[in-house]
């Protein structure tokens, strides 16, 4: 299945840095890359050791009604830097049209550099289904029942 998702450039970005793309073929998430303000261009984003920044992507988009973006961390940053995504994966509602900007948080030892025009994170467009929501005075009995953490016999 495919959707067009349309971004729009903002005034303060960087042309030349790329829309999302994916890096495979059968890549599920498409990489999106850090479109740094022109004074951090040269010198990077500095994430410190715990710290929570806001990498901008230079962009806004326009998701199909039905669908979402959700934002997710790179294996690659996770495994040799630490940097996660601490709200992943953050969801971009359809109606949203303001910048796409990507919480990060390092959680290695090393502060991190994000280097303008890097790919940061990748993003997944999927399909939402809305529910309806009903109070109801009992529930279902199944097999399960109440039983919490373990108790399907899952260590």
């Amino acid at each position: 299945m495919s959707v067009t998702v349309n971004f729009l450039r903002l005034p303060q970005g960087d042309a030349a840095v790329p829309l999302p793309d994916y890096a495979t073929p059968g890549a599920a998430g498409a990489d999106i890359r850090a479109n740094l303000p022109p004074d951090a261009r040269a010198s990077g984003m500095l994430v410190p050791p715990m710290a929570r920044v806001i990498v901008p992507t230079g962009l806004a988009c326009e998701i199909p009604p039905g669908f979402e973006m959700q934002i997710r961390a790179r294996s690659g940053l996770a495994l040799r830097h630490g940097i996660a995504l601490p709200n992943a994966p953050a969801t971009i509602d359809s109606d949203y049209r303001g910048p796409i900007g990507v919480i990060v948080i390092n959680l290695g030892a090393d502060p991190f550099v994000v280097e303008h025009g890097a790919r940061i994170a990748q993003i997944v467009i999927a399909p939402v289904v809305q529910a309806r929501f009903q109070a109801v005075t009992a529930l279902e009995e199944t097999s399960r029942g109440a039983g919490g953490y373990g108790s399907t016999g899952v260590k």
